[in-house]
């Protein structure tokens, strides 16, 4: 099994394997040239975030700057916005639905790593990372407006029709139709 195949399946993994750096590399190369771009340069614009998404909807838009991992683990359904300063950690796979709104400095989180330092921190790093890495996924429903300076943790699942408010922490599953807010988030209402 490869480092990519055991991250995508949320096993511990390498995160310095050469197949995993060369698609960091690459993203990162790709996310400056998309970031120095003029805003006005809207095709070029999505002819990059094509080759650096898994896949990207009709009408996304994405202000920059932006950031994220590897992209390829990113997929991004029609009609959505992603408002500047967002950063999406696509160790594991992001799948956003349709139509959904992400404020400025969202941040969405698939890494985790073990909360014990001793747990943590290898003795032996052997060329590799010096420290132990899974990944879990994180999927946002259809019509979701997620407010500015929100973080989404590892393994989420945000329903559809859900608005989740500025400053959130989002660490559990939010069901469809809620508005939830907070730290740590939690549903207040259904809509």
């Amino acid at each position: 099994m490869t480092e990519r195949e055991k991250m995508l399946q949320g096993k511990v993994y390498n995160s310095r394997d050469p197949e995993l750096l060369e698609r960091y590399f690459s993203a990162r190369s790709l996310v400056k040239k998309f970031n120095d771009l003029d805003a006005e340069l809207v095709l070029e614009r999505q002819e990059i975030l094509s080759q650096l998404f898994e896949n990207i909807g009709k009408g996304v838009w994405i202000e920059s700057p932006f950031f994220c991992e590897y992209g390829n683990n990113i997929s991004i359904d029609e009609g959505t916005f992603v408002n500047m300063n967002c950063t999406f950690l696509d160790n594991n796979k992001i799948s956003i639905g349709k139509n959904v709104l992400i404020a400025p400095y969202v941040q969405i989180y698939t890494a985790s790593h073990p909360l014990r330092a001793s747990e943590r921190i290898l003795a032996n790093k052997n060329d590799g990372a010096p420290y132990i890495t899974k990944s879990l996924p994180v999927t946002i429903g259809d019509n979701v407006w997620i407010g500015g300076n929100t973080v989404i943790c590892p393994g989420v699942i945000v329903g559809e029709n859900v608005t989740i408010g500025a400053g959130s922490v989002v660490t559990k599953n939010i069901p469809d139709n809620t508005l939830a807010f907070g730290n740590p988030c939690r549903v207040i209402r259904e809509l």
